[in-house]
């Protein structure tokens, strides 16, 4: 189990709650980050990310026509098509709208958020957000907070667990989200349930319909393999860039710049993945926890300035490969998932 008192498995300690600076450091960075945000232009700050999910709506239709056909091989690529672009929605999507990063707009955020995670992700809007953003950002790597418990599972063997478990995400996302509806307000739980199943039926309805499946499983199977297609490396990205970082008790707690720079670690960029899960997900998850109001491709555009910052400031900047904490996991998968802290609160996307 990773000791409470900052220290990583191996014993490294890490600079503690007794670190002075934190304000000047964050001030100064993000004096220069608010900067670079004044000098770009609508399209840097938004508009590519925006027409990065146009484009996987866009080939949607395509995916929809080409599922018809009874070749293997153009059958094959609706299907990764479909898989894609689920993916760029679902992820992509669910994660920016989450943080308020697709519009200025207090109510289009809103509407994005209720849109993006629980019509295309089928999930509970305001659960994920308050997981999200109240939970796994406000408390990265505290103990029971925002650690990414959620996604442990100790009783799994590790290949299950890193490679077949993963599969199941698209079945147990709309039950984990029923069962937050407990309590909720009659008429959010009610909105929550019906744009699931909205979201779910459109789905279905349209393999049916317009892709010509002529049995209610074969469309249900083509649903589930479409969703499921990327959850393997979303359950990685999410263990990769968290577990096995310094993680800390709540009484130990280091001031906000400590937390970030050593519990939060970017992967390589990954031309797939940037497109998919975005940058914020994959190469600049640094930068998306010291900044999460930024888009993706502002992450990317004030990655240089937040490394050399650090860099100057003596802070860690930490980034390893996927296969190469693919293969930390495989091999520590006792210590760092089944020896881990315990499940007490939903993290959500990362």
């Amino acid at each position: 189990m990773t000791p409470p008192d900052g220290t990583t498995g191996s014993g490294r300690k890490v600079r503690g709650g007794q670190e002075e600076g934190e304000e000047p450091v964050m001030v100064e960075l993000s004096r220069m980050v608010k900067t670079l945000m004044k000098e770009s232009t609508w399209w840097e700050r938004r508009g590519l990310d925006w027409s990065i999910l146009a484009a996987a709506f866009l080939c949607l239709p395509v995916a929809f026509l080409l599922l018809r056909s009874a070749h293997v091989l153009v059958f094959t690529c609706g299907l990764l098509l479909m898989g894609v672009a689920h993916a760029a929605i679902s992820v992509k999507g669910n994660h920016l709208a989450s943080h308020g990063a697709l519009s200025e707009s207090p109510a289009w955020t809103e509407v994005w958020a209720v849109f993006f995670i629980e019509v295309c992700g089928a999930f509970s809007a305001q659960a994920g957000v308050h997981a999200h953003i109240k939970s796994h950002h406000a408390h990265t790597n505290i103990i029971g907070l925002g650690d990414s418990s959620t996604w442990k599972v100790p009783r799994l063997p590790r290949l299950v667990y890193l490679f077949v478990a993963p599969l199941a995400l698209p079945l147990l996302t709309p039950l984990v989200a029923v069962a937050h509806l407990r309590g909720r307000p009659p008429l959010l739980a009610a909105r929550t349930l019906l744009m699931i199943l909205l979201g779910l039926h459109a789905h279905y309805w349209l393999l049916l319909h317009l892709s010509g499946f002529r049995t209610p499983l074969s469309a249900a199977l083509c649903m589930l393999a479409c969703r499921a297609m990327f959850s393997v490396p979303f359950i990685h990205v999410n263990i990769f860039q968290h577990i096995g970082l310094p993680m800390f008790s709540q009484d130990r707690r280091p001031k906000r710049h400590i937390l970030m720079t050593h519990g939060v670690m970017n992967l390589p960029r990954n031309f797939l993945l940037d497109w998919t899960f975005g940058h914020s997900l994959i190469s600049c998850h640094l930068e998306h926890h010291l900044f999460p109001h930024l888009s993706d491709n502002m992450c990317l555009k004030v990655k240089p300035v937040v490394s050399h910052y650090l860099s100057t400031k003596n802070l860690p900047y930490q980034e390893d490969g996927y296969i190469s904490r693919l293969k930390l996991f495989f091999h520590k998968y006792q210590e760092l998932m089944v020896e881990a802290p315990p499940i007490t609160e939903l993290v959500g996307v990362q």
